[in-house]
């Protein structure tokens, strides 16, 4: 079973690693959100070599159906962000999984 981290305990891990304190890791990630919302909000992208990218995406306006009573329903254009992992993200995610499959 995996485990999601909360922003407590990432703030915790960015401080070790970094060798900060988590007061100085916490305004760091603070800041590191604060720049990618700006950026998207903006309408432009964000690349990490490696690691990702955050881009923006645009959702036209569509019909949907309540699920409880099947009545139409307009959804309204929106955009939205959306990440799409980097070459190494992949490969250390991955570099595990036949391990993994071979314990099950």
């Amino acid at each position: 079973m995996s485990k999601n981290l909360n922003k407590s305990e990432l703030i915790d891990a960015l401080a070790t690693k970094s060798d900060i304190s988590k007061v100085a890791a916490g305004n760091a990630l603070d800041g590191l959100l604060e720049v990618i919302t700006e950026t998207l909000a903006n309408g432009d992208g964000i690349s990490l070599i490696g690691f990702g990218a955050f881009t923006v995406s645009e959702r036209a306006a569509r019909t949907g159906r309540n699920p409880q009573t099947g009545a139409a329903l307009k959804i309204p254009a929106s955009r939205v962000a959306k990440f799409s992992a980097g070459a190494k993200l992949k490969a250390a995610l991955n570099s595990g999984k036949s391990a993994k499959a071979k314990k099950k």
